[in-house]
């Protein structure tokens, strides 16, 4: 069953979008269409990926306020009404950036299933309106085979899985939990995704040009809507957090 549903809503629909892609591509060059299929799928995500990134914007443009709350001398309920009504006034929720997330994973992965099982389209999954592309070719932009693996392609995988984590949104934290494990944990998580994840990815990306080509696509998308939350969002955050600290 969940295989069913997995080929009907997710697998079959990128596959197909993939085929008619590279149909129309000049050329049939794979690795344009790989790009942008990766950009459509992720435009199509743009607002859930939009409203988490600006969630945890503003939970840390928060966070000296919930320190303030954190160290004030009410009781453990009154703390948490507190709290409540601040996320409430800043239409800003600690979980809603899980929830999100949660819902492009399967998205996200069955894009990545795309490409990791081979550029095939002779498996009976196309629709009857999509036909096979009488041309492929695999060599990108007539420079790199993305058949094979790409040293180049690797790095550069790499590179943008740093960029992306050097851009992305860092969890604030408390110094009241200042030197406590979940203090720690996410120190830890954040070096690892700043300076081990890169590598690693780097690693999975030398398996498959395809596949380096979608990881480039994707971080660097994902770079550039940060740098736009960034710039849209920040000031008026900034406004909002100053009014809330005028009126205590």
């Amino acid at each position: 069953m969940f295989s069913y549903v997995w080929n009907l809503v997710l697998y079959q629909p990128l596959l197909n979008a993939l085929a008619f892609l590279v149909s129309v591509t000049p050329g049939g060059d794979i690795g344009i269409a790989v790009i942008i299929l990766t950009i459509i799928v992720k435009l199509i995500l743009f607002p859930l990926s939009q409203k988490s990134i600006k969630n945890q914007a503003a939970m840390n443009m928060l966070a000296p306020e919930l320190e303030k709350i954190k160290k004030s001398s009410a009781n453990k309920e009154e703390q948490a009404r507190l709290t409540f009504e601040l996320y409430k006034k800043h239409k800003t929720n600690p979980f809603s950036g899980c929830f999100l997330l949660l819902v492009q994973i399967p998205i996200i992965f069955a894009l990545y299933y795309v490409f990791y099982k081979g550029i095939n389209f002779d498996n009976g999954l196309l629709y009857y309106f999509i036909h096979v592309p009488a041309g492929m070719n695999m060599v990108f932009l007539g420079i790199i085979d993305i058949s094979k693996k790409s040293l180049i392609l690797a790095i550069l995988a790499g590179v943008s899985q740093y960029l992306q984590a050097h851009y992305m949104p860092k969890p604030a934290i408390s110094s009241a939990t200042s030197g406590s494990f979940q203090d720690s944990f996410t120190k830890s998580m954040n070096m690892q995704m700043k300076y081990m994840f890169p590598f690693l990815m780097a690693f999975i990306s030398y398996t498959s040009g395809v596949i380096a080509l979608y990881f480039i696509t994707s971080n660097m998308f994902a770079v550039g809507q940060q740098i736009y939350v960034n710039k849209t969002e920040k000031k008026v955050l900034d406004e909002e957090v100053e009014t809330l600290i005028s009126q205590k």
